[in-house]
């Protein structure tokens, strides 16, 4: 047990608290990965991994405390810590298959994390295809999905223990934990770790740096008011079947692993890059479940909303959110796929050189510091411009251990603020690419009907690649 001295209070940053604070029954802002094991797991092991690798991140062993006159969050040690009660096993219901886990992972989607501890849950699931299954449930305040990510993969190893010799040897080869240490490296040494494990994500964990270096330029220049006043006037998303009230339950699907080497080969042949097509795929698949529902029309079109990093990949040890959203407009009622990428990359040209993503994170900042009434009211108006959350991280190209057992895949879920009911998740992991969708259950109770949508969409793809 600690002493009163030894539980340290630190003030939580202005961002952070407004994602803090977007918490309400119907939207939990929790971050949803699910890391499968063709072997299974040990809990002691997966325990003793996670003490070493894990809370060993200061953040994850504070919980969020009320401090100050006027309330202030912050993040203070937790002098009850227990890891035991944040790393738990259970054992899924026979036959162990892929519904049985999408039952169990929905439902803990829609159940809060316990805002008396540290916000964070690891679920071993044992009896998942003859193998195990990590469900991590994290809160946004500790972080945006991309630093969360890293984390994440940080707490792995990057060979198996025959390989390298001793378990020791194993576990001190990831250079993950280094960006998360007491003395992070500078940009060129972290830059060159990303660059070997996951090469992708390099241009997506280093280019934000130029653009947070001059905001304080944009805000002087006038353009930060002309930007926001933009965003407020557009005009809300049409009504489909994707948007209404919210309940409570949360329905999660994922889609079977598509290889990189086929999106390669459909890019080639219609165009774009890699996250071009997967999202032209996605749009597809949205597509395609709309018109099952006689919901399509040609000129039908909404707003998925994007996240955009700004963290410079040296702080990735300060945690926290430091992103900014974009607002993509999917033309879903488009049905050549060719004809529907060229409108994609139009409309994703037109955002690569906007200052939205910077004037988003400033008022979520400001949000943070104002009535909560505000805040809501706010969320509210913005969440009505958009249909989805929609993200695509790529993630490592090779196959990682953990606790000595090959990671065969994972899959991800982003949550959604305000009124939105639906979050999109596209990931790449050892040659493979994953898309993760999660939907409110009273507005689309078979997010897995979109996902089979996904991948017809896709097969037509590649099969007009293949005739090119």
């Amino acid at each position: 047990m600690m002493s009163a001295a030894q539980v340290a209070v630190e003030r939580m940053r202005s961002v952070d608290h407004a994602w803090l604070r977007m918490d309400e029954p119907a939207n939990l802002m929790m971050i949803n990965g699910l890391l499968f094991f063709d072997d299974p797991l040990d809990l002691t092991e997966v325990r003793r991994a996670l003490a070493e690798r894990f809370v060993t991140i200061p953040r994850f062993s504070q919980r969020v405390v009320e401090t100050g006159k006027q309330q202030k969050s912050s993040w203070q040690t937790d002098p009850d810590f227990d890891l035991d009660a944040h790393v738990v096993e259970e054992v899924l219901p026979s036959p162990g298959d892929d519904a049985a886990l999408q039952d169990l992972v929905s439902s803990w989607m829609s159940t809060p994390l316990d805002r008396a501890r540290p916000l964070w849950m690891c679920h071993l699931i044992q009896n998942y295809r003859g193998g195990s299954a990590l469900l991590w449930r994290l809160h946004h305040c500790l972080g945006d999905g991309l630093v969360l990510m890293l984390v994440l993969l940080s707490t792995t190893e990057l060979s198996a223990p025959e390989e390298s010799g001793s378990r020791q040897e194993t576990e001190s080869t990831n250079p993950l934990r280094s960006l998360f240490s007491d003395n992070p490296p500078d940009k060129k040494v972290a830059s060159g770790y990303i660059q070997d494990l996951m090469p992708a994500a390099v241009r997506l964990l280093t280019g934000p740096a130029e653009k947070l270096a001059s905001l304080s330029g944009w805000v002087k220049s006038g353009v930060f008011v002309p930007t926001f006043g933009r965003m407020a006037v557009r005009p809300p998303d049409p009504a489909t079947a994707f948007k209404g009230t919210l309940g409570v339950r949360k329905r999660a699907a994922w889609s079977a692993p598509v290889s990189l080497e086929d999106v390669g080969r459909v890019r080639e042949a219609i165009g774009g890059t890699l996250n071009d097509v997967l999202t032209n795929a996605v749009a597809g698949g949205l597509r395609r479940y709309l018109v099952g529902r006689g919901e399509v029309k040609k000129e039908l079109s909404f707003r998925a909303i994007v996240p955009v990093s700004l963290r410079p990949l040296e702080e990735m040890a300060q945690l926290g959110n430091q992103f900014g959203l974009v607002f993509l407009s999917l033309p879903v009622g488009i049905e050549d796929p060719r004809e529907r990428l060229a409108k994609l990359q139009r409309r994703m040209g037109r955002l690569k050189h906007s200052f939205e993503p910077v004037v988003v994170m400033q008022v979520l900042g400001a949000l943070g510091v104002s009535p909560k009434a505000i805040q809501k009211l706010v969320i509210r108006i913005f969440g009505t411009k958009g249909t989805a959350v929609l993200t695509n991280v790529p993630g490592p190209r090779r196959t990682l251990f953990f606790t000595g057992k090959a990671m065969r895949d994972f899959v991800f879920w982003v949550p959604q603020s305000g009124r939105l009911g639906m979050g999109i998740a596209i990931s790449s992991y050892a040659g493979n690419v994953r898309v993760g969708i999660v939907t409110d259950a009273g507005l689309v109770a078979d997010p897995e009907t979109i996902i089979a949508g996904f991948h017809e969409e896709f097969s037509a793809m590649l099969q007009l690649a293949e005739g090119s």
